[in-house]
């Protein structure tokens, strides 16, 4: 199949912020649920925090470096195939990822370090502060990240001059429509696929027989967090789904499959959204309930893909996107909320709720991709909404040679996935084993 530059290289970016995502989306939470086990030690003088600590700072090192490598690719492409964003916007898409730069990496990159080796050397306060410093830093990361974002969905504080977008309010800038829900939904959505990563592995550890303090420490760190923080996610969620009716109505109009505009949308549970039709096809709904979520008002009116004629996204691809997501955000809620109860209350982990959880180990992942599909994706054909045509900044380059380093980013990523989850369990593995000599 023949498929041109566009579609090339669309699909190489797409898979090349899938792959990089999942490493952020760890190191983003997990910095300070590492500051929690250390601060929990110094209180409480209970080693096992200890043991937690210097098990999951391992993992924290290796996902950074994988976000750093997969990063700097990422930022490349920028320039390799998509050129015309950065004549455009880069006024402002430069310096924010400067920021980024200079406020963020620089700081974790600088104090992993101390986390990893130092202990010993700067003393206990020094260590729990550099594990502040890290923490903060990735936090600041995905600030900046989710500012250029959320601008490219929402630009606000800019004018067009002779083509370039160039800034006339920084405030307004970082501070757009969508930025604040943007970037409460994604930190919550990085702590809930550390929650679930920690557990998961304590949980894996547990059923190979590893019930140290340092394992049941984590497990009910990370089940307390889930527990919390699904029905809260669940909540920033549906503000954040106003914000976008606002904003985006197309992106919601694909979302729920609404083709005509219409009052008292019905809530697709499942649909085929044919494109050819502009219908769908197996329709399973709730009447008007998509209207109500969305406007609170049984008879509010929901605007149809039909309105925008072809300046909407590719609907089945949003709209299976998110119900992936909420799908997957749902098993987290029920799981994370039985487990905090069962594992509490009564300090045993049962059979089954470990293999859930072992099986959950990394249903953060998936429900992030696919929240992201839905972001990316559901902002079609534009690059920058209403500013920036997706087919209007890419590479003039030949096809071919997108497609080869294509296919080599695949199997690269592919591979590099692969010997990551791997070597997490592989280092579990290790630890059962020191666990068990120690005893």
């Amino acid at each position: 199949m023949d498929f041109d530059v566009l579609t090339l290289s669309r699909i190489q970016f797409g898979a090349n912020i899938t792959f990089h995502i999942l490493f952020p989306t760890i190191s983003i939470a997990l910095g300070w649920v590492l500051l929690w086990f250390k601060t929990a030690y110094r209180r409480s003088g209970d080693t096992g925090w200890l043991d937690a600590y210097y098990f999951w700072v391992k993992v924290f090192a290796l996902t950074f470096a994988l976000g750093v490598v997969s990063g700097i690719t990422m930022s490349f492409q920028f320039g390799t195939n998509w050129p015309g964003f950065m004549q455009t916007v880069g006024d402002i898409a430069g310096p924010l990822l400067a920021y980024e730069v200079l406020t963020a990496f620089f700081l974790e990159a600088t104090f992993l370090g101390i986390m990893l080796f130092g202990r010993q050397k700067v003393g206990e306060r020094m260590h729990t502060f550099a594990t502040f410093l890290v923490a903060a830093g990735t936090t600041a990361s995905a600030f900046w990240i989710i500012v250029l974002n959320s601008w490219m969905q929402t630009p606000a504080g800019f004018e067009m001059i002779h083509g370039r977008a160039v800034v006339t309010d920084w405030l307004a800038v970082i501070f757009n429509p969508s930025m604040p829900y943007r970037l409460s939904h994604m930190l919550l959505a990085s702590a809930l696929t550390v929650a679930f990563l920690v557990a998961g592995i304590s949980a894996w550890r547990w059923g190979k027989g590893d019930q140290s303090a340092g394992v049941k420490a984590a497990l009910k760190t990370a089940l307390i967090i889930a527990a919390v923080l699904a029905p809260l996610q669940a909540f920033l969620g549906d503000l954040h789904g106003l914000n976008t009716l606002k904003h985006q109505p197309a992106k919601i109009a694909a979302i729920e499959g609404v083709w005509h505009t219409e009052r008292g949308a019905p809530l697709q549970l499942f649909a085929l959204p044919n494109g050819e039709t502009r219908s769908n096809d197996y329709s399973i709904a709730i009447p008007k309930l998509a209207s109500l979520i969305l406007t609170h008002e049984l008879n509010g009116e929901i605007r149809g893909l039909n309105e925008f004629g072809n300046d909407h996204p590719p609907v089945a691809k949003v709209f299976w996107s998110f119900r992936i997501m909420v799908g997957v955000g749902l098993a987290m809620m029920l799981v994370g909320i039985l487990g905090a109860w069962q594992f509490c209350r009564r300090r045993v982990l049962p059979p089954l709720l470990a293999r859930a959880l072992v099986w959950m180990t990394f249903s953060g992942w998936i429900a992030t991709v696919a929240g992201w599909y839905v972001a990316e994706i559901g902002r079609q054909p534009w690059l920058v909404q209403g500013v920036l045509r997706t087919a209007d900044a890419v590479t003039k380059v030949p096809g071919g040679m997108v497609a080869s380093t294509l296919l080599m980013y695949l199997l690269l990523y592919a591979l590099l996935l692969a010997a990551y989850v791997s070597v997490v369990f592989h280092m579990a593995g290790k630890a059962i084993t020191a666990s068990t000599q120690g005893e």
